[in-house]
């Protein structure tokens, strides 16, 4: 009898751990994790990106699968009995009421807290040029910017906004579809709204995270035909996204330089393409590392 208990208790572990993966995240860019087509998914509780075509195997993601049931479990445990949901262990057995913590936990859209005035005072006090106004109108610009490249599949066009790690990685992720023939067309994009939701210092990066909302069309053509394989052209999806921006700790704004949507060199002003490396063809200054400015260094859908 306690082995088919401890075995139930287990299925429903693992019943957790995909409701959470399939519901909690989705892809940032390209994002064919919310299509029903049913294509594979997985989440990424960093703010890397898409990997809903990429897969591991071997005793990696088997210790992962088996960290990510043992630590959902217990964050269901705990909210649960907070909330008073779940009493004890064997209420962990009950699909329906995992089911109702896991709703209270996914409802963070609605609580997502921002003070973009309360921060942008508190940026001002060592940057006294920040504007948050100029911030996001250039982070909403940015956040376009990255979704009309995706569409193009020419994605160094954003090697001046985007980190090293997050330029390579969508890089990559982007050269998968050309790879397979695809186009991930993401069009008529509109910004709602951009918040500030944090602010703070890592070792030698000052990070700013924003809460962008945006409407767009979001489906998948074959490259040669133009036929729609995957989504609906027609279709309208509301999405939320936190941005997280890092700049060197110490940087200070620039009016009239900082936070420009060009790839003006900030070291010596030059209109220039940016090599791979990230490096101004001119100058040989490295500007996409947050040197000079604020990069983009995460994106994030939040459902």
């Amino acid at each position: 009898m306690k082995k088919k208990k401890g075995i139930k208790f287990l299925v429903i572990l693992l019943l957790v751990t995909i409701i959470s993966i399939t519901s909690v995240t989705f892809a940032d860019v390209g994002n064919i994790n919310r299509y029903d087509s049913g294509s594979s998914s997985s989440s990424s509780s960093s703010s890397s990106g898409y990997s809903s075509s990429h897969s591991s195997s071997g005793g990696g993601s088997i210790v992962g699968l088996i960290a990510a049931v043992v630590v959902i479990g217990v964050v269901v445990f705990v909210v649960g009995k907070s909330k008073g949901k779940i009493n004890n262990l064997k209420d962990m057995t009950d699909l329906n009421k995992v089911k109702d913590v896991l709703n209270d936990l996914q409802s963070t859209p609605d609580q997502v807290h921002t003070d973009t005035k309360g921060i942008s005072d508190q940026i001002r006090t060592t940057d006294p040029e920040f504007s948050e106004e100029k911030f996001l109108s250039w982070a909403k610009d940015v956040f376009v910017k990255i979704q009309a490249a995706w569409t193009a599949r020419d994605w160094k066009v954003i090697r001046p906004f985007e980190s090293n790690e997050l330029f390579e990685q969508h890089n990559a992720q982007l050269q998968e579809y050309i790879n397979n023939n695809r186009i991930n067309v993401i069009e008529r994009v509109a910004v709602e709204s951009a918040e500030l939701m944090t602010h703070r210092m890592d070792g030698d990066k000052e990070i700013i995270e924003v809460y962008l909302k945006a409407v767009m069309k979001d489906y998948i053509i074959d490259a040669t035909t133009k036929a729609v394989v995957e989504g609906n052209k027609d279709t309208d999806w509301h999405m939320k996204y936190k941005l997280t921006f890092a700049r060197k700790n110490g940087v200070k704004t620039h009016a009239g330089t900082s936070n420009k949507s060009t790839t003006n060199c900030p070291n010596c002003g030059a209109p220039t393409e940016i090599t791979s490396a990230g490096q101004c063809e001119y100058c040989g200054s490295v500007i996409t590392t947050g040197e000079h400015d604020w990069v983009l260094t995460g994106l994030e859908g939040i459902k």
